[in-house]
This record gives structure tokens, sequence and C-alpha cells, in this order.
């Protein structure tokens, strides 16, 4: 189910909302939440509801022998189990049949024949992040940053919330967990502008600015060996933006839904392209993600202590992995490790980048970004490696049709993306013309949908 589909925006969410304030106790509105969450995630294919239920029955049965494991050897044992039963699951559903692919071209390159059998398996939209959930939930019960719940509705609402189910943001427990136990004191009207107005502004980033840029792009890179120099820069920069505000939109409804449940979700998106740099970029694009990897992959590794060869290879893993977690391709590792050598080589001259105009410096991060997703967007490396070069080669004509809407739409979207405010830095006060412009906006996307314009969003795909 898409949030931006009629099905959500006109039957699921008016239901689930008005149920869940009508039911007074905290475990009713837990079942409540876990029953909506199977369902919305069931809408798409009820069969990997028992996958979800399985990964959450491991985690809450792990968090609870945790908190009674008395030596250490136990609490190894109940750390390692649930997250190698996760990892498994992750790698068999989203890894195995390109972990063959990749052993099958290795094997012919090296001159061996090898046959490998097909394998057609579903990737369970959203399991990279309900993954990311359990495991972080498991590891700070460990580390005893939290006190593992022994409300198994409690746990199993956390992990199947569905504002945050399929794409995020990657919420750590402790990130709500005393809005969850607090869940029958919240008011209905206690962050009932906010929400709407964070809903409003996601749907009009997703329906308005998004789709209607891919609208045109699409089509546009599908005869990517076609497109002229001006098409391939085009492209890109209106990718770009896509991406953002697409992601961008989904994170700012996921963060409204929550907070019309009474749930204070955390940011996801600061303006990641008003950047100076790399480290500042991945302090604000995807701020989920970037401080689980940094918080339970980077420092455990060592971080930035010991040499600076080693705070390199870090960073290097770091990313090759956070690239690996977007998708089961070769283009994400590269993309992954491009960023990676950025982070290196800032670490490397930050002392003479710093020293730059900051316009120049957020400009050419901006820049990098954009170069970085061209193998974030492409299917292959031939398809990565035309684009680079029609982009850094001249070739005439032009391709692109339809370039009003799309004109306005870029225009719009760049302004926002690099001087705007962003949805958190807005102050979303329900009157006069700020309530006039978010009305008039919402009901434009409500229009469209409601005419048939439902897309998916990027990153359910991951």
């Amino acid at each position: 189910m898409l949030f931006n589909s009629r099905i959500f925006l006109f039957v699921f969410l008016p239901i689930v909302y008005f149920v869940f304030w009508r039911l007074q106790t905290r475990d009713q509105r837990y079942i409540w939440l876990t029953l909506s969450g199977y369902t919305f995630y069931g809408y798409w294919d009820w069969r990997f509801c028992g996958l979800m239920l399985f990964s959450t029955l491991v985690s809450y049965i792990a968090g609870i022998r945790l908190s009674r494991a008395s030596s250490p050897k136990r609490r190894k044992l109940f750390l390692v189990v649930p997250i190698a039963i996760d990892l498994a699951l992750l790698g068999v559903f989203k890894y195995a049949g390109f972990a063959l692919a990749s052993t099958q071209r290795l094997a012919h390159l090296l001159g061996f024949s090898m046959t490998a059998p097909a394998l057609h398996i579903i990737l369970p939209v959203g399991i990279s992040f309900y993954t990311f959930h359990t495991i972080t939930y498991i590891v700070d019960s460990y580390r005893g940053v939290i006190q593992p719940t022994r409300n198994f509705f409690e746990f199993s609402c956390y992990v199947s919330l569905f504002s945050q189910l399929v794409a995020g943001p990657i919420v750590r427990f402790r990130q709500i967990e005393n809005d969850l136990e607090n869940i029958d004191q919240t008011g209905r009207t206690t962050y009932l502008n906010l929400g709407w107005s964070f809903f409003a502004i996601g749907l009009f980033e997703k329906v308005l600015l998004a789709d209607t840029i891919s609208s045109v792009i699409d089509p546009a890179l599908a005869q990517y060996q076609r497109l002229s120099t001006w098409d391939a820069w085009l492209c890109m920069l209106g990718y770009s933006y896509q991406l953002y505000f697409d992601f961008s939109g989904y994170s700012s409804m996921a963060v409204g839904l929550g907070y019309l449940f009474g749930l204070r979700l955390p940011q996801n998106f600061n303006s990641p392209y008003k950047a100076t740099d790399p480290s500042d970029f991945w302090a604000r694009w995807h701020i989920s993600l970037s401080t689980v990897l940094r918080d339970y992959l980077y420092i455990p590794l060592g971080g930035n202590r010991g040499s600076s060869w080693k705070t390199s290879r870090n960073l290097m893993i770091t990313m090759l992995l956070g690239g690996l977690w977007h998708g089961a391709s070769w283009t994400f590792v590269l993309w992954g490790g491009y960023h990676g050598l950025l982070l290196v080589a800032y670490r490397r001259f930050r002392n003479r980048w710093d020293t730059a105009p900051h316009n120049i410096r957020v400009a050419g991060m901006f820049l990098a970004a954009m170069l970085g997703w061209v193998f974030f967007r492409c299917e292959s490396f031939h398809m990565a490696i035309v684009i680079l070069q029609t982009m850094f080669s001249w070739r005439d004509g032009i391709l692109l049709p339809g370039l009003g809407g799309f004109s306005i739409a870029l225009v719009i979207a760049a302004w926002w993306a690099h001087f705007g405010p962003n949805p958190f830095e807005m102050k979303h006060e329900w009157k006069s013309w700020n309530l006039a412009g978010v009305c008039g906006l919402f009901a434009l996307a409500l229009l469209l949908v409601a005419s048939g314009n439902e897309s998916p969003f990027l990153y359910f795909q991951f």
C-alpha cells in the first residue's frame, strides 16, 4: 500500500485513525497499530507477513532472554543468534540471487565452467528497514542502552508501525520508547496540526515535485543511448531532485503520520543539498541510516581511532556495505565506494577545502553527489558509463519532451532544496496564508491521486 494511493488516503488512514482514538488503553492501541501495520504490509503480499512476524518473535524473545541472562556467555549468545537469523533472512531474500550470479560471472572470468540455477526470489518490500529495527533493538538491549520491553504488543507495534515500515526512517526503539509507553496519555489534538502539516507537505513533495520530474526523465533514461549531452545533464539534475523529494516526501509523510498517532519519529533529511562537504552531506542525507551505520558499524570497526589508514579502511568498509544495503547490485556497491572515497579525500584535504568560499563548497558537493547518483540510478555499469561519457563529451540534440511542467517543477525543487526551509525548519502554523497554502497544495495533490496518479516511492525497492 502506498501513502499516495487512493486506498490509503480515502479508506485505510481514516479507519485506522478514528478507531485508534476511540481506543482507551495502551494494549488496545498497540494491538490496533500492529493489526494496521500487518494489513498495510499484507496489502502488497500477505505471504511475507509471516516473515516479519517471525523476525519480530525472534528479536522479542532474545530481548527478554538478554534481560534475564546472568553470564556474559549467555548474553553474547542472545546477541549473536537473533542478529544471525535476521541477517540470514536478509541474505536469502535480498542477496542470494546477486551472490550466485556474481560467483558465476567470476568463474567464467577465471576460465571455469559454472552453470548456476536461476533463483526467482521475490524481495519483500521493506525487509532492509524492519531488519535494521530489530537488529538495533537487540544491540541496544545488549549494550544496556534500553531495557527490553516485556510487552509483546508494544514491540510488535514498534516493528510493524505502518508509518515507517517499508521505507523508514530507521527508528531505534529508544527514540520512540517514551511515546510508546505513554501512547494512552497523549491527546488526539496534541500533535494534530503538526501531523497534518508534515503529511501534506510530504504529499506535495512526492506527487507535485518528484512525480512530475520523473514523468519526463524516466522515459528519457529508458533511451539513454540516444541522449544528448544536454539531455544527460538535465536527466541527472532532475533525478537528483526527484530522488531527494521522493524520499524526503515519504519521510515527511511518515513523520506526519507518527504525529497523528502521538509518536514522534526522527528527522531523516536536513537540507542535504546545502551540505558543504561529504561529511556534512551524510550528516544531512538519510540521517537515520547514516547514524545507524556510524553507531553499529563504523565505530565498532574502530571509527577514527587509530591511524589514518585504519580510519580510511573503516570509512570504505562502512560505505561499501551501506551501498550494498541499498540494493543487490554492483552499481550500488560502486556508489557506496565512491562516497567512501569522497569521505577519505575530505579527511585528507579538509584544511584546504574548508578555506574555499561557502558557495563554492556547496556547489562542489552538490556536483559530486549528482555524479554519484549516476551509479545509483543506472541499472548496469554499461548504462552508467554511457551516461557519463555523454555528460562529458558533446552530443547534439534534445530528447526530453514536455519541458513546461518539468521546468517549473525543477525550478521549485532547486529553490527549495538549496535555499528553502525543510519541513523541520517550518513553523507549521495553521493560520492565514500558511493554512491556505498548505490546504491548497494538499488539495491539488489529492486531486492528482484521485485521478489515478499513484507511483511507488523509490526507496521501496531497498
